[in-house]
């Protein structure tokens, strides 16, 4: 995988190249370029990857990268255009850390959308530069911009996210959380005053939580994305690994039950992620992970009153994840105190952010 940038082909060099090849262009997200195979590549693959889905006439697929402030329903609605959960979702602020790409293929088309951390305004930790530099990585070269306020309002870190948009990408209004709105009246003369703010191609009122509205969102995005193969399996949800999802998962159940008292700076690190044949099902998973706090306070939160808190935690996410992975779990938490990790660049790395 390289991490060099590229420029996309001329219209004479792809008129020079293979048919199937022409259709793919390169694709740039986050400091990472994927490039077409060509057919030396495609012959050494195993048979189960280079028989990957084929361009077909027709089809069509590319990115539409999810954005806006904190806490607007962005995994929420990610979740719902995936038809899985594969994005964690609290409400608390913050929750989404790293850019997460959910797929959904329909029809003849294939959306891969990357979900995308609210861009933090208010902290200038070292593990908030990472957060917004994933952000601005995640908008620089897609297809489109699903731009994600909510309904009626437009604050100043709204605009701040709206000012890293580049000119050129088209960008959708999604006007979330429709269903808080009571005043629908209000709604017509607030457009108005969007469409002043930036050229939207298109607005969207609607609510993450309503099928139709998200049946609808659908059907706008694929007017924009390009004629071209799909880049992935039909059956494929993520490109994230299980054992992302696992560690995922422990943070949500770990901010869900612990409320507002626990900083958002809390995270998961997957220490064990094993997989073995089971005897009563066809996969089980063993895992063990530390939930990383930064004071002795925020241990004793976590853990609760005789430890029943922290068993809850993995009581839920082996639950959920048993049933998102299809397979056994069982895990075991532990709880530990790094403090000041957020505002320390090599331990933040060390923890998975870029």
């Amino acid at each position: 995988m390289s991490t060099e940038k590229s420029s996309p082909p001329s219209d004479a060099e792809t008129a020079r190249l293979p048919q199937e090849q022409a259709q793919r262009r390169p694709i740039q997200i986050a400091g990472v370029t994927i490039q077409p195979r060509d057919a030396s590549e495609t012959a050494s693959l195993p048979a189960e990857i280079a028989s990957a889905p084929v361009p077909v006439q027709g089809q069509r697929c590319g990115l539409v990268a999810i954005v806006g402030k904190p806490n607007v329903g962005k995994s929420t609605l990610l979740n719902a255009l995936v038809g899985q959960k594969i994005s964690i979702t609290s409400r608390k602020a913050q929750t989404t850390r790293h850019r997460i790409t959910g797929i959904r293929t329909q029809a003849a088309a294939q959306f891969v959308f990357v979900d995308t951390p609210g861009f933090q305004t208010v902290h200038g930790t070292a593990l908030n530069k990472s957060l917004n530099k994933t952000v601005v990585g995640a908008v620089s070269d897609v297809d489109l911009v699903l731009f994600v306020v909510e309904a009626g309002s437009f604050t100043p870190a709204d605009a701040k996210v709206l000012a890293l948009l580049k000119p050129g990408i088209p960008v959708l209004l999604v006007a979330n959380k429709l269903d808080n709105v009571y005043r629908r009246g209000d709604i017509a003369p607030w457009l108005q005053s969007m469409q002043e703010r930036h050229a939207f191609a298109e607005f969207v009122p609607m609510s993450a939580k309503q099928p139709k509205d998200i049946e609808r969102l659908l059907g706008i995005c694929e007017k924009y994305l390009p004629e071209q193969a799909w880049w992935h399996a039909e059956d494929e949800l993520t490109d994230r690994s299980e054992k992302f999802l696992a560690s995922e998962m422990v943070r949500e159940k770990l901010f869900r039950l612990t409320g507002d008292e626990l900083p958002y700076t809390s995270t998961v690190v997957i220490d064990k992620f094993e997989e073995e044949a089971g005897r009563t099902a066809k996969r089980m998973l063993r895992i063990a992970a530390t939930i990383v706090v930064e004071r002795e306070g925020h241990k004793a939160m976590v853990i609760g009153d005789k430890g029943e808190k922290l068993k809850r935690i993995g009581t839920e996410t082996r639950l959920e994840l048993e049933k998102l992975l299809d397979a056994k779990v069982f895990i075991e938490l532990w709880v530990k105190v790094r403090s000041g990790w957020a505002d320390d660049e090599a331990r933040v790395r060390s923890f998975g952010y870029e």
